[in-house]
Parts: structure tokens; C-alpha cells; sequence
């Protein structure tokens, strides 16, 4: 994050993300307050928290995306959630401090993959042994004195079976090493722990009682051994899992990874209109303000138990979104609104966004199709008045329906492309050329029948 200031993490979405510039402005700002928080001093920082955003625009003109590319680059764990998968406490849903249980399960395992991959060296040779002692099992008898006493017992002898040994070892390991050997079977003992399912018949603190069974039945239940049979291509990945945990300090992991999710930690609240309350209501609001109400103490900063321990909320950063296309956020509850300081709108995407979109970004859709069909040996070429007609089959498709924003795009481009894909194993050697006439010829008509465009596209 250092290395990052905020006009090169805009920079960087741009090679994603078209236009909204002013959200990607927003939450590169909020991002690199994280990183000046860390510099404070240590009675300061506690006091600093942070500028959580409301992100206001339809669907598919890039909430998600900004935010889901944004915690990439800095490196943070990022969590998408849906507010209208909870409710409020007491009735059947989710409860909202499992968010906060997510984001430290996902921290915990991004943070216990580092630590295997620095440990990656030590754990690949160990599970090498391993795999030539099952290759080459010990003889019982090797080294050891003759059952008939020790007088007739000679040390020449042994010393004579541990240098074969040594020479079959080493030539097994030459073989292991070359791959010969990745198909032949070998029997490996595994541990299998079997949790039993236990069903929680109560409203209040589910989740919680959850975690807290979880952890008693991982203790109470014992572990057996089987021996299973694979190959040595399967028993090499099983190995080195094996050997990579009992390298990792699995408490330095865990405390890294809840202070990392509590410092750095996204979680990206998606549809949050949908929890705004109804003006006509004839019983409990149980999805709407309810929830806002349930989620008003995990954003504000609250200790929630994890199966990891306490997990603080108070420094994760919230980035809620939604088309607010019914509602306005200042239809949210007060408190609610005021732990989401920053505000920003996304603008609709119109024809010329669409064009860019299609040609842009480092993952655009043209050069998706373009190397999806090559893997066919097919030649695409999209010529430019093509891609214009393209994207404006899209603005009005969107305009007349519901508007989906960018994701019409794909919609589009696999209409287009349908015959072109299913025959594409044939058509293998050629090129294809995609001209206005091509999309005016698969489109138009779809277009032009309102009722039919509402199913196609």
C-alpha cells in the first residue's frame, strides 16, 4: 500500500474498470487513509477509524468490480456480501456478525498459504522421504541381530545392506525425481475425522452456538487412521499438505490473520436498498430495518466471537452499494447513515461506455472471444463500426428494459456469437470477419420485437 499512492490504484482500476471516476477517486482515498492510519502513533490510531462509502448507481455500471479490484491490489481480504440475505435476530436468516466470521475464515486461510509457501522447500523434501520410504519399505529384519543369538550376528553383513539400501534408495530417488513413478500405487495411512451433524433447534445466536459446537465436537471426537491406496502423483500433493502443517505455527497464523482482517479487512455490502423499510407495514419488519438495525453495531465496532477467538470490527472498512432505484440512502436509519460518511453515484453507462468496454480493459470482451475461439484454431476480427453497433444494440435494449448496465454486454455478444461458437470445432483454419451487417443480421429483429427481446436479450 505504500508503494500505491491514490492516482496510481486509479490508474490501475482504469486498466479494468471504464469511467466512475469519482468512485474510484472515493475509495482509493479511503484505501490509502488505511495505510496512513498504520503510521500513526498507537494512542492516535485506535481514534481513527474508517471513512466507510455508499456506493449509489444502477446494476452493472461497476460497484462491485471497483471494490473487488481495489482489495486485490492492496492485498486485502475482500468479502462480497447481499444485506437481503440476513434478517433481524430472532427469525430464520443469517445473523449479521457472520460477515465478520467470513472475512477472518478467508484471512486465516490467504494467511496459512503464505505461510505454506515459505515453507513450500522444506515441505516438498520431507514429503520426498516420505514418499521413498513408502516406495521402499524398511525390511523388519534389516540391521537387526539374528533371531539365532548374537554370536551370529556380523556387523559387515548389516553394513552391507545398508549401503544397498543407500543405492536403492538413491536410484528410486533419481526415478521419483525424472517423474517415472507417478503412476505406480502405494498404500498411505490418512486421518479421517468424522464430525457428526448436529442440528441447532434455536433462534437466538445460531451462528454463534454453531461455532461454539464446532469446536467442542473437533475436540471430542477422535481421529482415526485408514489406510488408502493412490498413486504416487495424489500421495505427493497429500504429503505435502501434511508436512506443510506440521510446519506452520498454527497460532501465529491465526493472530495474524485476525489482526489482518481486523486492520485491512473489505466487506462490500451489496444491496443495501433492499433493507431500506417499507412506509406501509402491517407486521415485523423482519428484512428491513431490522437488519439495519442488527447491522448498525458491526459497523459501528463491535467484538464478535469466531471459531479464532474475538475478532474486532471497529477498523474494517464498509463499502455498501445498491441502485437505491425506490429508496435514497436518507431512507436508511440515522445512525445507519451516519457511519457511512462518504457518498458517491455512478454515473449510467450510455453507448460510447459501451465501446470502450468492449475494446479497453485488460479482460475485455473481445479478447476474451477472440482467444476463447482461437483454442479452435478460428481466426475472429471485429471490425470497429461492427463493435459500435455492438454496444449500441445494448444502450437501447437497456434503455427500453430494465437496465443491467455492462452485464447486457455479455447477453449481446453470446447472441451474436451462438451459431459462431456451437460450429467453431468445424470451422477450425478459418477467419471470420464480424461486420455491422453480421450483427444487423443476428440482432436487429430481437431488437425490434419488444416482446421477444424481453426472453433473448
Amino acid at each position: 500500500m505504500k508503494d500505491l499512492t491514490p492516482q496510481e490504484l486509479v490508474q490501475e482500476l482504469d486498466k479494468y474498470i471504464i469511467g466512475q471516476q469519482e468512485a474510484k477517486k472515493c475509495v482509493a482515498i479511503a484505501v490509502r487513509n488505511r495505510w496512513r492510519r498504520q503510521q500513526l502513533p498507537a494512542e492516535l490510531r485506535d481514534e481513527v477509524a474508517p471513512k466507510n462509502i455508499i456506493m449509489i448507481g444502477p446494476t452493472g455500471v461497476g460497484k462491485t468490480e471497483i471494490a473487488r479490484r481495489l482489495a486485490h491490489l492492496v492485498h486485502a481480504p475482500f468479502l462480497k456480501v447481499e444485506a437481503s440475505r440476513y434478517t433481524e435476530i430472532g427469525y430464520h436468516g443469517r445473523d449479521v456478525e457472520s460477515m465478520v466470521r467470513d472475512l477472518v475464515e478467508l484471512a486465516v486461510g490467504r494467511v496459512r498459504q503464505e505461510h505454506a509457501r515459505a515453507v513450500e522447500e522444506k515441505a516438498r523434501k520431507a514429503a520426498e522421504e516420505r514418499l521413498l520410504d513408502l516406495l521402499l519399505p524398511a525390511n523388519k529384519n534389516t540391521l537387526q541381530e539374528s533371531e539365532e543369538g548374537e554370536d551370529n550376528y556380523s556387523p559387515a553383513v548389516a553394513g552391507d545392506t545398508a549401503e544397498r539400501r543407500k543405492r536403492s534408495r538413491d536410484k528410486m530417488r533419481e526415478k521419483l525425481l525424472a517423474g517415472q513413478l507417478e503412476n505406480r500405487t502405494v498404500e498411505l495411512n490418512v486421518e479421517d475425522r468424522a464430525v457428526p451433524m448436529v442440528e441447532i433447534l434455536s433462534n437466538a445466536g445460531v451462528e454463534q452456538m454453531g461455532v461454539e459446537f464446532q469446536n467442542m465436537f473437533e475436540k471430542l471426537v477422535p481421529t482415526r487412521n485408514r489406510v488408502r491406496k493412490m498413486t504416487v502423483a495424489e500421495a505427493r500433493q497429500l504429503l505435502l499438505q501434511q508436512e506443510s502443517d506440521k510446519l506452520i505455527d498454527r497460532d501465529k497464523v491465526v493472530q495474524e490473520a485476525v489482526k489482518w482482517a481486523e486492520n485491512m479487512g473489505i466487506i462490500f455490502i451489496d444491496e443495501i436498498d433492499k433493507v431500506v423499510g417499507s412506509n406501509y407495514k402491517s407486521g415485523p419488519d423482519v428484512s428491513r430495518e431490522g437488519v439495519q438495525r442488527d447491522l448498525l453495531p458491526v459497523v459501528e465496532g463491535c467484538s464478535v466471537l469466531t471459531r479464532y477467538g474475538m475478532a474486532r470490527s471497529d477498523h474494517i472498512l464498509f463499502i455498501a452499494a445498491g441502485a437505491f432505484s425506490n429508496s435514497k440512502p436518507t431512507d436508511l436509519i440515522p445512525e445507519l447513515q451516519g457511519r457511512f460518511p462518504i457518498r458517491v453515484e455512478l454515473k449510467s453507462l450510455v453507448k460510447e461506455d459501451f465501446v470502450r468496454i468492449l475494446l479497453e480493459p485488460q479482460n475485455a470482451l473481445i479478447k476474451q472471444y477472440k482467444s476463447l475461439l482461437a483454442t479452435e484454431g478460428l481466426q475472429m476480427e471485429f471490425l470497429p463500426e461492427a463493435i459500435v453497433e455492438i454496444a449500441g444494440v445494448c444502450a437501447t435494449v437497456n434503455q427500453k428494459m430494465q437496465n443491467i448496465g455492462a452485464r447486457r454486454l455479455h447477453t449481446v455478444m453470446e447472441k451474436l456469437l451462438e451459431d459462431i461458437s456451437f460450429r467453431a470445432p468445424q470451422l477450425s483454419g478459418q477467419k471470420i470477419v464480424v461486420d455491422t451487417t453480421m450483427v444487423k443480421e443476428r440482432l436487429q429483429a430481437i431488437v425490434e420485437d419488444e416482446d421477444l427481446s424481453r426472453y433473448i436479450l
